[in-house]
């Protein structure tokens, strides 16, 4: 019989993983507490990053901070009445912008980074739907005179991994200038980067996948127990024993591997096996218009002094912009959206107004890494959370992460190669907390 897999979240990373893990050859469930795609998975830009091979916990980041935050319109967002999440982060936060600690992260994340997109092209091989990957690389776009000497400055010296960017080509300042309706003070193009067509699409061909394979899927929130005693795992000393799944409706599952990827959710239950994990919800905003004025064909441009980036997709034009910092439960700050109008208005973009409001949360830890592994309490919990920014880009290559961390193959005969992933994978473990 085939060893039994739940996947516990719905979001891209989960769902890559719970299909990477039926071609494993587990019979997999996927548990989650929506029935359409959680809001954080739903609700990003559709772009691929991989040119982000520096984690945001930097000292470069920490130095922008208070123009970001102390400014007539700030793209960072610390409320008040989210203090008793974002304080601890923050501290947590400044700590992991230590140069040696920085470039440790670099390294591991520049390691994972560099087979994203192959890692994609697999992936959407696999769903046999292959147009819904588009490389195309992205635009950004300077407005202001002022900032054009440093802005080329930068991107001349910056590290962007396996993608590369280059100063804008005539035809490509003719086509920003005429959405912007001026000319931009600097483009640059970025080659290597990618976006999805469309997240209904996506979505669509990974749900018809899925179940086309026999997969389940449960709409549940989800618990997590443990069982006392001890037992030997790759070598490893597990202490806790296995866990248990345990559903809302009472019903209790015990598979040979739970991977948790939750989103926001997952500190919760990972802290109930005993793991500290110190996860924020980074909250963002957009709004998405149905209208066809945006050109088709164009791949997303980031207007980098306004914090926004504006992505076409087969089911309209999505804008998004914000960083707020609080709780997942808090109310969403009606503010951000009209000031995300103001922007778009400011810009002289054809996006049209007043646009579909969302708001959804990031899963993110202090460091701006994943937290990708194996638990040390649980000898049948993997976990991949904590992606922030880069869920829908690193989902593929966390999925055959989660796989290489049992072994490849359900017959159990990939111990070693087990072993070796783990290693690559030191880095993201959440014991580093």
């Amino acid at each position: 019989m085939a060893r039994e897999a739940v996947v516990i979240g719905g979001g891209i990373v989960g769902t890559a993983a719970a299909i990477g893990l039926q071609r494993a050859g587990f019979a997999t469930l996927l548990v989650d507490p929506q029935a359409s795609p959680p809001p954080a998975s739903w609700g990003n830009a559709g772009h691929i990053a991989v040119e982000q091979i520096e984690p945001l916990a930097s000292r470069a980041t920490l130095a922008s901070l208070p123009k970001r935050l102390f400014t007539a319109d700030p793209s960072i967002a610390l409320p008040l009445r989210g203090a008793a999440s974002w304080l601890p982060f923050a501290w947590r936060f400044a700590q992991a912008t230590r140069p040696a600690r920085f470039e440790r992260g670099k390294t591991a994340l520049g390691a994972l980074m560099r087979d994203a997109m192959p890692a994609w092209r697999r992936f959407v091989a696999a769903l046999g739907a292959p147009q819904i990957l588009r490389e195309q690389g992205h635009f950004l776009v300077w407005t202001h005179q002022a900032n054009r000497a440093a802005a080329r400055s930068e991107y001349a010296a910056k590290d962007g991994g396996t993608a590369r960017y280059r100063e804008a080509q005539s035809d490509e300042i003719e086509t920003l200038t005429a959405l912007m309706g001026r000319p931009p003070a600097l483009a640059m193009r970025c080659l290597g980067s990618g976006h999805i067509a469309d997240h209904a699409d996506l979505f669509a061909a990974c749900r018809s996948t899925f179940t086309g394979r026999g997969g389940r899927h449960r709409v549940s929130r989800a618990g997590l127990t443990i069982e006392a005693g001890r037992t030997i795992d790759g070598g490893q000393a597990i202490v806790g024993g296995r866990a248990s799944v345990i559903l809302e409706d009472g019903g209790r599952l015990t598979p040979d591997i739970i991977l948790v990827s939750a989103g926001v959710h997952s500190a919760a239950l990972m802290r109930s096996l005993g793991h500290r994990v110190p996860l924020i919800a980074e909250r963002g905003y957009h709004l998405h218009s149905p209208g066809d004025r945006w050109p088709g064909g164009l791949p997303p441009v980031v207007f980098e002094e306004y914090a926004l980036i504006v992505t076409r997709f087969r089911s309209g034009v999505r804008a998004s912009s914000f960083l707020e910092f609080t709780s997942p439960d808090a109310r969403a700050d009606p503010a951000k959206w009209r000031r995300l109008r103001q922007r778009i208005t400011a810009l002289g973009l054809p996006f049209e107004l007043p646009g579909e409001e969302w708001m959804g949360s990031r899963p993110t830890l202090p460091d701006y890494l994943p937290a990708i592994g194996r638990s040390r309490k649980a000898s049948n919990v993997i976990y991949a959370f904590g992606h922030q920014h880069l869920g829908l880009t690193l989902a593929p290559v966390t999925a055959e992460a989660v796989v290489a961390l049992i072994g490849g193959e359900a017959s159990g005969e990939g111990e070693a190669a087990a072993r070796d992933a783990a290693a690559r994978l030191a880095a993201f473990d959440i014991a580093r907390f």
